[in-house]
């Protein structure tokens, strides 16, 4: 049964109207209109947080991304998810001939037109993508990064009919609320923690009537929250990787290092040949990855370079070198990064553009990387055993 999108709470002696919205509905956008200005409250908050906020404010803020800098502070993962997560978004918005996140700018006017206090209730994108990433391991990250692909390229039809179960799941949290099965860890960071983040700001916006603009999926995680106490320091920081990841992370170069050192310990002879072997595996592997990625020929020989050193460090990654010298050699445009929402939705627009090429380089040079140094560490091991 389709949940009712207009919900009333009291706290103390506060009101607060919980508004269910889906992100890409025409029907959203005029029940926010109608809602605040029948209700005309005090504060009108929105799931949205200062970024995002200022981004809708000025869409072609987006034009100038650095690509530099997002491999510079290790944020491509997190950039990659967001975008596929926009697009599709996007592209349902675009089968139902309306704009993303339409009832957010709604509530925004509306809110301005009665004088409320505008409050921007959610936790930062990258806080959430931060804790998302700092709980799951390296495989399930990749799962994740395939699931969301795949989940992506579904042909799911979309049309006012199915508008109201929408209401009732978030559509950008969609996808990943469909996964929260296979990954449960994702579910509770982006829904459960963001449903205490959201209560908490809302329970305290100014005045004594609230109404709080917010995707369906929400709106029942929020409504058990509000009463409860919050800690939202501890929900919004991102917390440091697991020690057993740091310990993993240390122990692979250590235990290469000493192989490579008892093979030359062995003999010189011996030595060089396992050296050439790591040198092979990881550096051919990474320069694979790259090529599958259709690199530059420049970041393809970074790729095969570096590989062997990087992976002898914790703090290193073959993908960063090559994804820099990708982003020097062919330089993402201002019409790359306008056109990275659509091409995205297709492997032929996803290597056309060079902004997303730069990603898939990184990405692809790093698993490349990590594949050479198990393939090298294992055939190191069987051949010094025999």
């Amino acid at each position: 049964m389709a949940l009712d999108p207009v919900t009333r709470l009291y706290v103390n002696d506060k009101e607060i109207i919980l508004v269910g919205t889906a992100h890409v509905s025409q029907l959203s956008v005029e029940l926010v209109k109608k809602i605040i200005e029948e209700e005309k409250p005090d504060s009108v908050c929105i799931e949205l947080d200062e970024k995002r906020y200022e981004t809708m404010q000025n869409p072609k803020a987006w034009e100038n991304t650095d690509i530099i800098q997002i491999i510079k502070t290790k944020r491509v993962g997190f950039m990659l998810a967001n975008l596929i997560l926009s697009a599709y978004q996007r592209r349902m918005a675009k089968k139902l001939g309306v704009t993303v996140g339409g009832e957010m700018t709604q509530a925004i006017e509306s809110a301005k037109a009665i004088d409320a206090q505008l409050v921007l209730a959610d936790r930062e994108i990258q806080t959430t993508f931060g804790r998302i990433a700092n709980s799951l391991t390296f495989t399930e990250k990749c799962k994740m990064i395939f699931s969301l692909l795949f989940s992506f390229n579904d042909d799911n039809s979309v049309d006012e009919t199915s508008l109201q179960e929408m209401l009732d799941a978030d559509v950008l949290d969609s996808i990943l609320i469909d996964m929260k099965q296979t990954f449960p860890k994702i579910g509770d960071i982006l829904i459960s923690e963001r449903d205490q983040f959201l209560s908490h700001h809302i329970k305290h916006a100014p005045g004594k009537k609230v109404v709080a603009v917010l995707g369906g999926a929400h709106v029942p995680g929020v409504s058990k929250e509000i009463n409860n106490q919050i800690n939202i320091k501890q929900i919004n920081t991102i917390p440091p990787k697991k020690p057993t990841m740091k310990y993993i992370a240390w122990l692979i170069p250590i235990l290469i290092l000493s192989l490579l050192a008892t093979s030359f310990a062995n003999g010189m002879e011996t030595g060089l040949e396992q050296l050439k072997i790591w040198l092979l595996w990881n550096g051919t592997l990474a320069a694979l990855g790259t090529l599958i990625a259709t690199g530059h020929p420049l970041s393809i020989l970074t790729s095969f370079v570096v590989a062997p050193i990087s992976s002898l460090s914790p703090f290193l990654a073959a993908g960063w070198f090559s994804g820099l010298v990708q982003a020097y050699v062919r330089k993402p445009t201002v019409q790359d990064l306008q056109l990275v929402h659509e091409d995205i939705g297709s492997v032929k627009g996803f290597y056309r553009n060079k902004f997303l090429k730069v990603l898939l380089v990184v990405i692809m040079a790093n698993l490349g990387s990590s594949l050479g140094t198990f393939i090298a560490g294992a055939d190191i091991i069987q051949n010094l055993f025999s």
